[in-house]
């Protein structure tokens, strides 16, 4: 455990080894992963699944989402990728749930020649990365997929971006945590001191800047969901990210017959649905894949991300407070990092030993952390060393797309 000398669940059987707050698919996950390594789990959650990824589109975009000036949140993103058909085949065994994984890939577009030149300067970045980005010619693009609008100038292709589906993983990663011994609390956790464990790990997404002081803020989407007439599969395959006369968008596709459409990044922490947003969301959408004006509109929701100063997530203990452990701050990335997450976590509160992976996103990177419930927003610059040198500039507080 954190903190304390063994690599095994502690003997005391008067409270549980491990009490995760928050229970989203990187709670849940954590649980699982304790739950399995012997460990006795509490999770403290009032509404499971309520969060950001109860509006969530499930994109696994390692590649797509590599920008300017993130390199080691991009390592993170590309580990955590390669996890997925392994952490999707035990979770299934598990469960025997489908959780919608998918690997066909996803295509990037530009529907303008402004649109074409944006998006190329991220993929040159990206193919100078190694990452694998293939360049297609607009015929290319519509043999991959036809439904395409003629107008679109260009794109390419990114093979190992691939998705899953957010509200049938994390129903799936209840069932299994519960299954592997991890005992559900409906209530919530407003201090640290309500909870009583020997290692508490802090996955509350928003909510956890007031639980340790660190600063996650709340950043608004808004996405829509759209069904194809008659029942019938969506007339595209692949997920495709595109640019629309300067609106970045993305449309993925289930198997059901519901598109995704999403979404906007907004620096606000309502989560009214506005007319102006799902009309640039539609817009853009119909522009890329005009067969999107037959679907029926069936959900526009906001949520709200948790974000921080550098756009990386936020793991590993408190200062100062090791038996406490923070996984938040995910952005957009929360989907696709959710089983590195889980087993760097679930490790370090077994063994109390960081994995080097750990490093660049610990919370002591944000000076003055403390678990006081004062957020503080200075970051050591050291963590975007090599930014120059990637071509790009510091990360900005916001994201461009919502994974």
């Amino acid at each position: 455990m954190t903190g304390r000398s063994e690599s095994a669940p502690s003997t005391d059987r008067t409270r549980p080894d491990v009490a995760v707050v928050g229970a989203g698919p990187i709670g849940l996950a954590i649980a699982w992963r304790c739950a399995a390594r012997g460990l006795r789990v509490e999770v403290h959650d009032p509404a499971p699944g309520s969060g950001a990824s109860a509006v969530a589109a499930g994109m696994l975009a390692p590649v797509a989402e590599a920008t300017f000036g993130e390199r080691q949140l991009t390592e993170l993103l590309l580990a955590s990728a390669a996890r997925w058909p392994t952490f999707t085949e035990e979770l299934t065994e598990a469960t025997g749930a489908d959780i919608g994984y998918r690997t066909e890939g996803t295509l990037l577009v530009g529907l303008t020649g402004d649109d074409l030149a944006e998006a190329r300067r991220l993929w040159a970045y990206q193919q100078g990365l190694g990452l694998p980005v293939t360049p297609l010619r607009p015929s290319e693009l519509r043999d991959h997929e036809p439904a395409l609008a003629p107008r679109v100038r260009g794109g390419a292709l990114a093979p190992t971006d691939h998705q899953v589906d957010p509200r049938l993983l994390v129903p799936a990663l209840r069932t299994a945590a519960q299954r592997a011994g991890a005992v559900l609390v409906p209530h919530g956790v407003r201090h640290l001191s309500d909870v009583d464990a020997h290692v508490t790990v802090v996955a509350a997404g928003c909510g956890s800047a007031a639980l340790t002081g660190l600063p996650v803020r709340q950043v608004k989407g808004q996405i829509l969901r759209l069904r194809a007439p008659g029942g019938v599969a969506p007339g595209f395959r692949h997920v495709i990210r595109g640019y629309a006369d300067g609106e970045h968008v993305y449309l993925v596709p289930r198997a059901d017959g519901e598109v995704v459409l999403g979404a906007t990044v907004e620096e606000r922490s309502d989560t009214t649905v506005t007319a102006g947003a799902v009309q640039r969301l539609l817009r853009a959408g119909v522009d890329l894949l005009p067969e999107l004006a037959e679907y029926d509109l069936v959900e526009a929701v906001a949520g709200l991300r948790p974000g921080t100063p550098d756009n990386a997530p936020i793991l590993g203990p408190l200062p100062g407070r090791p038996d406490v452990l923070a996984a938040t701050g995910h952005h957009r990335h929360g989907i696709v990092l959710t089983p590195i997450t889980a087993d760097l976590i679930a490790d370090l509160a077994l063994t109390g030993v960081p994995d080097p992976l750990l490093a660049p996103f610990r919370p002591d990177r944000f000076a003055g952390a403390a678990a006081d419930g004062e957020p503080v927003t200075t970051v050591r610059p050291e963590r975007f060393a090599g930014a120059a040198a990637d071509g790009g500039t510091e990360p900005t507080m916001k994201g461009d797309l919502w994974s």
